[in-house]
Order: structure tokens, then C-alpha cells, then sequence
């Protein structure tokens, strides 16, 4: 089994790669793959510009490759249940989540339920706004780096997050390595049934 993790570089800097580091440690750990990688000995980004830095690995290789990245994040996302899909890790394979994507019908994406309760879209976690606080499901398929950077600053506030709650929340956000903290200009009408 191949995992991924990506990295977001900019003008020659990998950004937050403690968090990186750890949750690839965590994963070996978890599958009893030895020896761990270790991220800052592997990396070489480019010097200028924002690269999407991928490492596919398992317990006894790790490839790394980098793309120039233009962020693209979606506008509009379809609420699509699915009660069985687990993503607990970063997998290499994303069939699943691209299946689930590809429901999105005339949105750009889709931000998946499970048990009518909110978990992400298949490229970012998601977050909340209600009375100036910002809230992210307590029920991730993926707890993502920047979700967990953002729960530790206490920016970020766990909270189950049902889909009848939709309507209580004023703002909605995306976030993941790559886009940062994106809130969605629609706010919380960017999301259809």
C-alpha cells in the first residue's frame, strides 16, 4: 500500500513540514512500516515560484516530484453522501474519493456526508463560520495538515457539524495544503443538496 503526502513550496521553502513529517511518521506507525522517512533529507524544491510538492511513499521507498501549482479551488460543491468510504490515511489511491467526485453534477465539486454528518471534499477539509468563530467537523475522512495547524493555533474550533446545521452558519471555508485557508465567496450558498 502506497501513501501520499504533498507539500506546498514556495520560492524555495517547504512550509510547515513538521506537520508533514509527523502525520507520514504516523501512518509508517500505524501499517508497522520501519524505517520513517525523513521529509527535510528527501526535499529539494525548486527556487522561485509555488510548487505542489508530491511524496509518494511506503515503508521502504519514497518518490518525490514537484509541479508548478495555480490554485483552482472550487466555487460550488454538491452534498453527496456516502456511509462507507475511509480515507483515514492519505492513500495513493483516490479512486473512491474520484468516484464520489464525479456526482458533483453542475458543481465543481462535492463536500461528502456521512451518517448526515459533514466530513470534507475529496481535495480539502472544510470550515465553518458562525458568530465570528470558525468551526471544522469533528468527523474529517482526512485530518489534514493545515486543519490540524489551524486547530493548534485555536483559529480552528472542532465541532460536529450535521448537515440540518448548514443553515445556522454565515461562512464557509476550504483548506488544505495548497490553498491555505480559502473561504468560498458564496459563503455557505455554495453548497447544494
Amino acid at each position: 500500500m502506497r501513501f501520499l503526502e504533498t507539500l506546498r513550496a514556495f520560492e524555495g521553502q517547504i512550509e510547515h513540514l513538521p506537520y508533514h513529517q509527523a502525520r507520514l511518521e504516523r501512518t509508517l506507525a500505524c501499517i508497522g512500516a520501519t524505517p520513517v522517512h525523513d521529509l527535510s533529507s528527501l526535499l529539494n524544491p525548486p527556487p522561485h515560484g509555488l510548487w505542489r510538492c508530491r511524496v509518494l511513499y511506503d515503508g521502504d521507498s519514497a518518490k518525490v516530484t514537484y509541479h508548478p501549482y495555480t490554485p483552482q479551488p472550487p466555487r460550488t460543491l454538491r452534498l453527496v453522501t456516502d456511509e462507507i468510504i475511509d480515507y483515514s490515511f492519505k492513500y495513493a489511491d483516490r479512486a473512491a474519493l474520484e468516484m464520489l467526485d464525479a456526482q458533483r453534477g453542475d458543481c465543481d465539486s462535492v463536500l461528502i456526508v456521512q451518517n448526515g454528518y459533514i466530513t470534507d471534499t475529496p481535495i480539502a477539509n472544510a470550515a465553518f463560520l458562525r458568530e465570528g468563530h470558525w468551526y471544522t467537523p469533528d468527523t474529517p475522512l482526512l485530518r489534514g495538515t493545515t486543519r490540524e495547524r489551524l486547530i493548534d493555533e485555536a483559529f480552528l474550533h472542532v465541532s460536529p457539524i450535521a448537515v440540518d446545521d448548514l443553515g445556522s452558519f454565515e461562512g464557509f471555508a476550504l483548506l488544505n495544503v495548497m490553498l491555505g485557508f480559502h473561504v468560498l465567496q458564496d459563503g455557505i450558498m455554495a453548497i447544494k443538496s
